[in-house]
């Protein structure tokens, strides 16, 4: 069986949680989710800072942590850090990297879709790169909201995968033409075909298989009962650091992507 046909009890939330645990171990070589250089560190701790504070004694639920890459920046800047993932195999990787820099992070095996901690557990929540995957994001967002504090934040770091600008559209073209007449030199990293297609069938099929639109993640957020919502596109300087590391079509390419922060507060009442 390769991963793409039925099973029974076998639905899309068990295919994304295989499809990323088959991808875990070479996860941190892709720029964009592990960090490559102290410029991309210091520019993820200013987006942080600019929306979560100063960490005091609060708490933080990473949800989705992956390996741990924002886990371990939350760290740096003093929040107490809980990492929750579905996938084992990211969960083995996160907890060695964060043994063998000496941190102190939680992690622990959950759904971020169905988090079974008590109401009102976490001073902050922050995701990274999960609501595009989200099956049903109006009632995770409504988990979410009941597991933070009265006053607490949410952060969001996502984008729209799917849609593409007319620049990103001619960029693929010539990164395509480059290839076929053996003009690129250095490659990032790629999906084998078997995951591409992977990839695609299960995009096809989440609740944003159109693209997670900051205005409409937005607009779900508000009907769940979060307030005070900020969308922030100010995401440059992380994008400029991150695209030292991948080729000039890849790099141009993440300039112009939609991607966003959204801050938004569970209300005190």
């Amino acid at each position: 069986m390769d991963g793409t046909e039925p099973r029974p009890n076998y639905g899309l939330r068990e295919e994304i949680e295989a499809f990323w645990s088959e991808r875990a171990p070479g996860f941190d070589e892709f720029p964009g989710h592990e960090i490559f250089d102290e410029d991309e560190r210091k520019a993820w701790h200013r987006l942080l800072s600019r929306h979560l504070g100063p960490a005091g004694k609060r708490s933080v639920l990473d949800l989705a942590s992956g390996t741990g890459v924002i886990s371990h920046l939350l760290d740096d800047l003093g929040f107490q850090v809980t990492g929750l993932d579905w996938s084992e195999a990211m969960l083995r990787l996160a907890k060695a990297k964060a043994a063998s820099r000496g941190r102190r992070i939680a992690f622990r095996l959950g759904d971020a879709e169905r988090i079974l901690e008590d109401d009102a557990s976490f001073d902050i929540l922050v995701t990274r790169h999960l609501v595009w995957t989200l099956v049903d994001p109006a009632a995770c967002f409504s988990e979410w909201l009941r597991v933070l504090k009265p006053g607490g934040t949410l952060l969001v770091v996502d984008g729209d995968f799917v849609r593409q600008t007319l620049g990103q559209r001619l960029l693929q073209r010539v990164d395509a033409l480059a290839r076929r007449s053996r003009l690129v030199g250095r490659q990032a990293p790629a999906l084998s075909p078997d995951m591409a297609e992977r990839h695609r069938s299960i995009l096809s099929r989440v609740h944003f298989r159109n693209g997670a639109r900051a205005g409409d993640v937005a607009a779900l957020l508000g009907h769940a009962g979060f307030r005070d919502i900020v969308v922030d596109h100010r995401l440059g300087e992380i994008h400029r650091a991150q695209g030292r590391h991948m080729p000039l079509t890849k790099r141009l390419s993440r300039r112009i992507e939609h991607r966003y922060a959204i801050k938004a507060v569970k209300p005190t009442a």
